[in-house]
């Protein structure tokens, strides 16, 4: 598969102010712009380390006019740090797929990150099923992944990872995935995978895990898992995000009516979770949309969207999207240094959003738009570059 160098410009820059005491600058460009019923959603960056570095963009081709109306997979890339990109391209591998049972079977929610040991990009997600074609049927979810070779140009297609047969508690693994999570790369090459699944077919209680896993460029491979996180009320605990930091792991854990956070040493068992709260002591007000960390230095940030910003038109309070220091210590967010990244545009930005380490003093989030209906038929794919 080869990509076309068509340069896209970028459409936009503009410079965000902060507050004279925040440490770092932002910029926000668009990398890529969906029309009609051709939105690009759940974009997210791989950064292929190198003499000349390249940095790839998954997006999903999306039907705004239903929930998950996911189809392709389309990949974007820029030689010159963001400077340009080039149009997308389909990944062929990827595409929707109607299965000889008679549904349709897609990626989705998929999370490209570099893997150093063996030089591949490693994409995990889920699968999405629809039978007939139209109806979702979340009975199909599982945790998949997609690998891309940087010297050959060229994706794998779907694979799935093979869990065991039964958790700590002796129940299956039912719907398990790995969607909009952030992993954790080891140094010996072996992967810290956030996952959620269901324990009981009767409700949908989401169950939070932290997997270890082997990749050997090719296969995913399952070695063992440590704590079990779920809350009995709407959807339980799900949407996981883990990093490190000081020598600790850190899981954040998205909930229908809040957020959590939990604190570990050895990346896969972690202490009791805590509903996360600003150092005050009010409750941070982040629900049922995912958080993310950012690593710069020896700070550590939360990513969050939340209640109380003159947002209550936005689907689920999901922009704008806020960064602001973590107290390690006391598990809180410093309300002080709370900042805008994307500001509300009358559209949803928290349902697919990423961090990227380009440099030492040089961060990246990717987003995308979801713009409330009827208010434009055009969504974005935003890049805030994050300078310190």
């Amino acid at each position: 598969m080869h990509l076309a160098r068509v340069p896209v410009l970028i459409l936009s820059l503009v410079s965000i102010g902060c507050a004279a005491d925040a440490p770092y600058r932002i910029e926000v460009s668009t990398i890529l712009t969906g029309r009609g019923k051709q939105f690009y959603t759940q974009s997210r960056a791989a950064l292929i380390p190198g003499p000349a570095p390249r940095v790839i963009v998954t997006t999903q081709e999306t039907d705004p006019t239903g929930a998950h109306g996911y189809k392709d997979m389309f990949m974007v890339e820029t030689s010159d740090l963001g400077r340009t990109w080039s149009s997308p391209l389909r990944i062929e591998s990827l595409r929707r797929t109607r299965m000889p049972e008679g549904h349709d079977f897609v990626i989705g929610d998929v999370c490209p990150q570099w893997h150093a040991a063996t030089q591949r990009v490693l994409a995990t997600g889920k699968t999405f099923g629809f039978r007939g074609g139209t109806t979702e049927d979340r009975g199909f979810e599982r945790v998949s992944y997609a690998v891309f070779d940087p010297r050959a140009h060229a994706w794998s297609g779907l694979r799935l990872l093979e869990l065991p047969a039964a958790d700590h508690e002796g129940k299956a693994f039912l719907e398990p995935n790995a969607g909009c999570h952030q992993r954790v790369d080891l140094p010996n090459g072996e992967i810290l995978l956030p996952i959620r699944y269901r324990k009981d077919p009767k409700v949908r209680y989401y169950t939070t895990m932290v997997a270890r896993c082997r990749f050997d460029g090719e296969t995913l491979t399952y070695i063992e898992h440590g704590s079990e996180f779920m809350i009995r009320r709407e959807r339980g605990l799900y949407e996981p995000s883990v990093t490190a930091f000081g020598g600790r792991y850190f899981l954040t854990m998205r909930a229908d009516h809040s957020a959590f956070v939990a604190r570990g040493q050895d990346g896969i068992n972690y202490d009791p979770f805590a509903e996360w709260r600003f150092d005050d002591g009010t409750v941070l007000g982040s629900y049922n949309t995912q958080q993310h960390w950012l690593v710069q230095g020896g700070t550590l940030y939360l990513l969050y969207t939340r209640r109380g910003a003159n947002n209550d038109h936005v689907m689920r309070h999901r922009a704008p999207i806020f960064m602001a220091e973590v107290d390690a210590e006391r598990l809180v967010v410093r309300r002080a240094t709370e900042r805008i990244i994307f500001a509300e545009e009358n559209a949803d930005l928290g349902a697919g959003f990423a961090v990227l380490d380009v440099g030492e003093r040089e961060k990246w989030i990717v987003t995308s738009e979801i713009p409330t209906k009827g208010s434009r038929d055009t969504n974005r794919v935003l890049l805030a570059r994050l300078t310190w």
